[in-house]
């Protein structure tokens, strides 16, 4: 296969020049130019018509979706594009897409041969719509926008908005990562080391802290109700007190959970709400 004639694009130098150093070793990676901006990245695309473009999300006024929104609206044939990004709750759910690619900064050398042997395969099926197509999902992971949303916003000519909280959540186990959409997730409680992550099916068992979850987890849907415990606003039927002045939740399923007192008037307020 030729070379795959290769845009970077990062508004942070000592990234561009980073990446730049560990792409040179590849042998069917030619780096044809870097981009520090959003809005430079547009136009490069547009002239020189890159195969692969490693995009930073996080960039000011132009940011790496938008990027992605404008060469779209504007019905450019799309390169191959990898996310670049410095937060893992964007990355998180996208490990298990193989047409398109995260990478974490600072990125690895092991990580990057990785992603350029998805790119190489893939370009080896590549198919202009499919790509397309895959770049919403991509995009519609993680903004938590349904993938209808991200097309009708482009038809409208608006800026895809972004969240930075996860609509699943990925539980690794034995090897294998299972996404669970966040809003199948009733509650969550800590058993030591691990978080228990309840669904309608099931109870899976996660590898994180409470303070991790809220950093990943809505707070306009998941009301914290104990120093260990969380639950999705959506799934509460009852809010009460018991005559001995302990409050407590009764939930859709006629699970009860108790509410300590530091967290009842924050979770009064959410049902309420």
């Amino acid at each position: 296969m030729s070379k795959l004639s290769t845009l970077i694009v990062d508004d942070e130098p000592l990234a561009r020049k980073g990446l730049a150093v560990r792409l040179a070793g590849f042998d069917n990676i030619d780096i044809i130019g870097q981009c520090a901006s959003g809005k430079d990245a547009i136009e490069t695309i547009k002239t020189k018509a890159p195969d692969l473009v490693f995009l930073d999300i996080q960039m000011p006024e132009v940011s790496g979706f938008d990027v992605v929104r404008q060469l779209l609206n504007d019905s450019v044939d799309m390169p191959i594009v990898v996310f670049v990004t410095a937060f893992d709750h964007y990355a998180v759910q996208a490990f298990d897409i193989h047409a398109l690619d995260y990478l974490l900064k600072p990125v690895d050398h092991e990580r990057l041969s990785q992603t350029i042997d998805r790119v190489e395969a893939y370009v080896l099926q590549q198919k202009a719509d499919f790509h397309k197509q895959r770049l919403i999902e991509v995009v519609s992971a993680v903004t938590g926008n349904d993938s209808q949303a991200i097309i009708d916003q482009l038809e409208d000519d608006k800026p895809v908005s972004t969240s930075s909280y996860s609509d699943v959540l990925a539980i690794k186990d034995v090897g294998e990562t299972t996404l669970v959409p966040t809003k199948d997730i009733i509650w969550i409680d800590a058993a030591g080391d691990y978080m228990c992550v309840h669904t309608m099916e099931k109870t899976h068992i996660l590898r994180k802290t409470m303070k991790e979850l809220e950093l990943l987890l809505d707070p306009r849907v998941f009301i914290r109700t104990h120093r260990s415990a969380m639950v999705n606003k959506r799934y509460i039927d009852k809010f009460g007190n018991q005559v001995n002045g302990e409050y407590y939740l009764i939930l859709t399923n006629s699970k009860e959970l108790k509410v300590s007192r530091s967290y009842k008037d924050r979770v009064k307020q959410a049902v309420l709400n």
